[in-house]
């Protein structure tokens, strides 16, 4: 329905009619008595939608706008013979706004000079009779009249149905704010949300005025009893079906579901709201309370006799039993909603570490520091670092210390014992630092209240029910990447056990948008990478997770030269005595630091080597890495041609065949176009390091092979992509081959600001070809 457009509505009696029946409508005192023995507890807690007429008109709320006025003074009974009298013709130019008590003009003069209030207005009705002022609105006040005359019968009626809707919520806010009866006073609230149901009115505010004035009403009257609570829900939850409750009101739901959640209104009323919190909700930072709201409802869920499962029936109604969610916003909601329920689990500790204000304390406002409680100090005795025993292999850390830490809220004094150990030392050194330096304390034993732990075992477990979708796993991983938990969880040995099988989840899926976000978020931050290795603070299975998140990111990291080097840097001694105990992942590891060199240090090379000889998967695979070495020098020997050009038609085996019958030190082009080849002949391409020219038109060359030659070809100066797959991933990793003069990205998948970056970066790249791409 267009609300602007100027043409009139249904005819004129059809509108009388209507209207007579919408001021029928009762208020307090004025119900019918045959509603008085209904029961709302008897029935289903859900009431049908009572809707407006379809072949209605629908109207905008009407804010504020220009009209005519006319005021009569005059007894009633003169009333019909003064308004069709050919005299009442002084009318008035006014621009009305309809506030929350009354109308008032923007030029208090004239017939407005006051404000007009609503309940001084005792009738309203249309003028529709033949001699009557034509569009026309007749407002009955004591000893008079008020005439509003618009400039059409649509604007007409836009004006009557607003300023019927502002006199109705203007008396209902009047009666319920001091209630007398309850009984009456639920009453009024049906008529009150069977009015915003069936106004012909379309605005948002029609549905939250009637929740607003009911969360009032709640918010003063916090002494109901159970049943009044359940009466209220159901007599407002058709309201909710398209309407998110408002704070006062989340915090009333939030009671109930504390305090009934075994109440069918949790399940029948609640579950609607809550799916369209999720579904429709952009920024829980805007409406924390319905954050709150959601996180109450999903624990009264795990209050119910079927438990957890109750709450995976709901996650996977969310979902819908597609394999793709046809809702964007419900994994991110629901995200939220784990992650400030976990939050509020090691709130106290949180609150002792730093005092900073608590969530209790932000809601209710206080912000001044001496509001507050003194800080609850936490104090960790250090105990001293086990030395290390002489070995070739650098070992891992020892079975883990537990840590008790104590809060004591009367003095100013904490203790914290090492179970097993001496106490010693006067130092008290942060206690995160010293668990996230110190590999042997990586098990804090944190005694959570009932509730919280409750709390934390139910919303780590809907996260490991997030993580088997196969469709939000890669933006599940993208939202956990920057590790959005207090350090405390971390370091809690219950919560990281819990949180490992999401970890594992991301390190077996095989899409790098995946498996990627193990790594840290930047760098000089640890990710999940560091966190679940072997001297992490969350490793407890002696480097398992490790070997496979090592073992996915080596298959498709695209620095792998640099995510060696990490590794040789910091974890060489647990990928080491892992290759020592047959993990095939660390072997193959230690294989390739020998075979890029990236280990400088003769000894530790003579450690490494020693470490593959002392097992047979070692042995075997120490023995095939000589035997690629005899071959590469053999390979990279001076002599053979400079130039070389593939068949057509030949794939990555024949290339190796090739490349292994002979010496190649000397080839310095080689062209691989219109052949099968694809990424894996770039492991026989690298070893070629006099090779400056490469031609890979027409071939199915992709990403993974672009990485691997950015690391090895360093001196490759003409490089040919015409017509292959690549894309923006892989040409990135051309930024490192500052010799490249000349590249053909020719019908690509290129974009402008990859090539942007692409020039900035390669300072000698002259020659460049991006016709048939984005770029063009």
């Amino acid at each position: 329905m267009d609300y602007n457009s100027g043409g009139g509505g249904p005819n004129e009696l059809h509108n009388n009619q209507f209207y007579q029946c919408e001021e029928s409508k009762p208020l307090l005192g004025e119900m019918s008595e045959g509603n008085n023995n209904t029961k709302l507890g008897a029935g289903p807690c859900r009431r049908s939608l009572h809707h407006c007429s379809s072949s209605g008109m629908r109207y905008k709320l009407l804010p504020e706008g220009d009209i005519q006025v006319c005021v009569v003074k005059h007894p009633r009974t003169f009333l019909s013979k003064l308004l069709t009298s050919k005299y009442l013709r002084r009318w008035e130019p006014h621009h009305l706004t309809l506030t929350d008590s009354g109308l008032s003009s923007a030029t208090p003069t004239g017939y407005m000079e006051t404000t007009l209030s609503y309940s001084s207005i005792e009738d309203l009705q249309l003028l529709s009779w033949d001699n009557a002022p034509k569009y026309c609105i007749q407002l009955s006040i004591p000893g008079g009249t008020i005439l509003l005359q618009a400039a059409n019968s649509y604007l007409r009626d836009q004006w009557f149905h607003s300023l019927q809707w502002k006199k109705k919520i203007y008396k209902y806010r009047k009666v319920l704010n001091n209630p007398s009866r309850w009984d009456v006073v639920l009453k009024e609230i049906r008529a009150l949300v069977d009015m915003a149901l069936t106004s012909p009115l379309q605005d948002e505010s029609i549905h939250q005025a009637p929740l607003h004035i009911i969360s009032t009403l709640l918010a003063e009257n916090s002494n109901l009893s159970a049943q009044d609570h359940e009466n209220i829900i159901v007599a407002i939850a058709p309201l909710l079906e398209n309407n998110h409750p408002p704070p006062d009101l989340c915090e009333f739901f939030c009671k109930h579901c504390r305090e009934r959640p075994r109440s069918m209104v949790v399940i029948e009323v609640f579950t609607p709201v809550v799916q369209r919190i999720l579904k429709h909700n952009m920024d829980f930072g805007k409406c924390p309370r319905l954050r709150l709201f959601t996180q109450e409802y999903i624990l009264a869920l795990n209050e119910l006799n079927g438990g957890m499962e109750v709450v995976k029936k709901f996650i996977h109604s969310m979902h819908g039993p597609t394999g793709q969610c046809p809702h964007p916003r419900v994994l991110p909601n629901l995200v939220a909603v784990c992650l400030a329920a976990i939050y509020s689990c090691y709130e106290e500790f949180i609150n002792s570490r730093d005092n900073s204000p608590s969530l209790k304390e932000i809601r209710n406002g206080c912000q001044q520091q001496n509001d507050r409680k003194p800080p609850m100090p936490l104090r960790l005795l250090r105990p001293e670092p086990p030395t290390p025993p002489p070995s070739t292999i650098l070992p891992l850390s020892s079975a883990p210390h537990e840590i008790l830490v104590e809060l004591e809220r009367n003095n100013n004094t904490a203790n914290a014992k090492r179970k097993g150990g001496p106490a010693g030392g006067d130092s008290e050194p942060n206690l995160i630092d010293c668990l996230l330096v110190s590999p042997a304390l990586n098990t804090l034993s944190i005694q959570l209240p009932a509730q919280a732990d409750r709390v934390l075992g139910c919303f780590a477990l809907i996260l490991k029910m997030l993580s088997d979708y196969d469709d939000w796993r890669p933006a599940l991983a993208s939202l956990l990447q920057p590790i959005p938990f207090p350090k405390e969880a971390l370091a809690h040995a219950k919560f990281t056990k819990e949180l490992k099988y999401v970890i594992q989840r991301f390190a077996e899926d095989p899409r790098q948008e995946v498996h990627s976000c193990l790594l840290s978020v930047r760098s000089g931050k640890d990710g999940w990478f560091q966190l679940y290795s072997p001297g992490g603070v969350a490793c407890d299975d002696d480097g398992e997770l490790f070997a496979s998140m090592v073992h996915i990111l080596m298959g498709s990291c695209y620095k792998t030269k640099k995510f060696l080097l990490s590794l040789a840097e910091n974890k060489l001694g647990p990928c080491m005595l892992l290759a020592l105990r047959g993990n095939q992942t660390m072997v193959e590891i230690l294989c390739l630091m020998l075979e890029y060199n990236i280990i400088e240090n003769k000894d530790t090379q003579l450690q490494i080597i020693s470490t593959l000889q002392s097992t047979q998967v070692g042995f075997r695979m120490y023995e095939q890495l000589c035997d690629r070495q005899r071959e590469l020098k053999e390979l990279q020997r001076k002599g053979g041609p400079t130039r070389l050009t593939l068949p057509s038609k030949s794939t990555d085996a024949d290339l190796a065949r090739l490349l292994s019958s002979g010496s190649f030190g000397n080839l310095e082009n080689l062209s691989l176009a219109f052949t099968n080849v694809t990424s894996a002949c770039a492991e026989q391409l690298i070893k070629l390091p006099s090779l400056k020219q490469l031609n890979l038109w027409s071939t199915q060359f992709g990403d993974a092979g672009l990485r691997l030659l950015s690391e090895h070809l360093a001196c490759l100066q003409v490089l040919n992509l015409c017509e292959t797959p690549v894309t923006d991933a892989g040409l990135l990793a051309l930024s490192s081959m500052k010799s490249l003069c000349s590249l053909n990205m020719n019908s690509t998948k290129l974009t402008a600001d990859t090539y942007e970056d692409l020039k900035a970066k390669l300072p000698n790249l002259k020659d460049v070809d991006v016709r048939y791409t984005e770029a063009w």
